[in-house]
């Protein structure tokens, strides 16, 4: 297989182990990149200590590793490159493109839900503030590879979105943007639920002159309710004694169609022929409810 200059990720939170929803978004992205001979890494994304598991972290990276997912590089933490997010966090100052916000949830519910842009010329300054982009080069719309041009809602494309909260943690779109970028991705292959934040992440991108990367959104494996599996809402745990079978589910719902006979097959064995036969275009345009069953 050629090496090409192609390099994909896989960027799980802490906040609990991996389940069916999470494998979906690391397989995709694995098989992506591995399928054009690219590199393929790994991220924690541990931004929000308040939502950290303890342990889960390196629960994830054993749990990728028995499924036969081997990161290159590696494995970048967010919580270590805070330095870095500053850095680039006071150059937008620097240039004008930020202010500080005082302003509660509560009254941005009240003002429906979207930031009006209270704080922007009130000139805030010290602690306890959110620090928000001034968003005067806003994105409205994005092509993905799989899913073709996608517009957002006005109101969220020109929301001035917040960048550093006011409890000091970083942002999820300022950390993600400087991460991809210093690592080099090419493509950020991940899941459907994360489609609307991308347009505030290419502003950004431009923003700060990085080369923009090539998008894929994966459809989404929802509950019997229509809730996305997540560990917010308690999706079991990824099952250690049944990996072969998972795998197996996990490839048919990303449309792969893996013969029947390969669900009793190790994990090596499925992978190899999962990039064989790897097809983006068989991909599902849309989430679905998942008929994965747990096992304990």
């Amino acid at each position: 297989m050629p090496i090409s200059s192609y390099t994909g990720r896989f960027a799980p939170s802490p906040s609990g182990p991996l389940h069916f929803g999470s494998l979906i978004a690391a397989m995709g992205s694995y098989l992506q990149a591995r399928a054009q001979g690219g590199r393929w890494l790994v991220r924690i994304e541990d931004l929000d200590p308040p939502r950290e598991v303890p342990g889960a972290a390196d629960l994830i990276l054993r749990t990728l590793d028995s499924y036969g997912l081997h990161w290159d590089g590696e494995v970048v933490y967010q919580s270590r490159r805070h330095p870095r997010y500053q850095q680039l966090l006071d150059e937008l100052g620097i240039r004008g493109m930020t202010y500080h916000c005082d302003c509660s949830r509560a009254r941005i519910q009240e003002a429906g839900g979207i930031y009006p842009g209270h704080c922007r010329s009130r000139d805030l300054s010290g602690a306890g503030h959110a620090i928000r982009l001034r968003m005067d080069q806003p994105v409205y719309e994005f092509d993905d590879r799989l899913l073709g041009r996608i517009s957002v809602p006005i109101a969220l494309a020109e929301e001035d979105f917040i960048l550093k909260r006011r409890d000091g943690l970083f942002a999820y779109n300022l950390a993600v943007v400087i991460d991809d970028a210093d690592s080099g991705i090419t493509e950020v292959v991940r899941g459907a639920d994360l489609i609307e934040p991308t347009v505030r992440q290419i502003a950004l991108y431009r923003l700060l002159g990085y080369p923009e990367p090539g998008w894929l959104h994966l459809p989404l494996a929802l509950q019997s309710d229509g809730r996305k599996l997540s560990k917010q809402n308690h999706a079991p745990p990824l099952s250690q004694q049944h990996i072969g079978q998972t795998l197996w589910q996990a490839l048919a719902f990303l449309g792969q169609c893996p013969p029947a006979e390969l669900a009793g097959a190790s994990a090596d064995i499925q992978l190899t022929w999962a990039l064989q036969h790897w097809s983006m275009r068989s991909i599902p345009h849309r989430s679905s409810e998942t008929t994965h069953a747990s096992h304990s």
